[in-house]
């Protein structure tokens, strides 16, 4: 049987790999992600890995089997809510992260509620109705807080075209701003890979005081 590291140990190899400045820093941050498929769930996992302190997972959907071709879930986690599902999987990487789970459908009057206490809010749903609530949630009644959203991340386009852009302080939006998933144009795990790891890095930016 594998000895688990303990936290201290873990910590001490982040601090190794990223200064202690850094590493308090984010140990210190709350980031809520809202939406756990291809964004969310691979946003969630670079979160964890660079060793954000806690996570707020908010998600409705069960795993289907149709999620696997880009979400981050197994098999044998089918029929599971995703929250705890990707719980499960981010437990595997860092078992002490603090994470709290929303098992519900988000509406815009919930949204500031809910998330409170996040230092970024990470907009990953895959209906443009709520792409919009996100946005105006954070706009209208959490002044400060990042925000990092997505629009334009389906099929096999080039890869440079997905782009990380500012639209005010605070707030930015990552793809290429034009390629919805429709009839012969899916999402593809590549390219959502690719703009959830826009999405991480800009959450990162933010954290660390580099973006405001």
């Amino acid at each position: 049987m594998t000895n688990i590291p303990g936290k201290n140990e873990l910590d001490a190899v982040l601090v190794e790999r990223h200064s202690e400045e850094i590493c308090l820093r984010l140990q210190r941050a709350t980031v809520a992600v809202m939406g756990l498929g291809g964004l969310g769930s691979s946003v969630a996992v670079a979160l964890v890995r660079i060793g954000v302190g806690k996570l707020l997972l908010a998600d409705y959907d069960a795993v289907e089997l149709s999620n696997l071709n880009r979400q981050y879930y197994f098999l044998d986690q089918l029929g599971l809510p995703k929250t705890e599902a990707l719980q499960q999987n981010l437990a595997r990487i860092n078992p002490y992260l603090r994470i709290d789970l929303i098992n519900r459908r988000l509406t815009e009057e919930m949204i500031p509620e809910l998330f409170s206490d996040a230092d970024v809010v990470v907009e990953c749903f895959d209906d443009p109705i709520m792409k919009a609530a996100g946005l105006r949630a954070v706009l209208t009644a959490m002044p400060g807080v990042g925000y990092v959203g997505a629009s334009g991340v389906a099929g096999y386009g080039e890869n440079n075209i997905i782009q990380t852009r500012k639209i005010q302080d605070h707030i930015y939006l990552v793809g290429d701003f034009e390629s919805a998933a429709e009839d012969g144009i899916s999402l593809m795990a590549p390219r959502v890979g690719i703009a959830a790891h826009h999405q991480a890095n800009q959450v990162l930016r933010i954290l660390l005081g580099v973006d405001t």
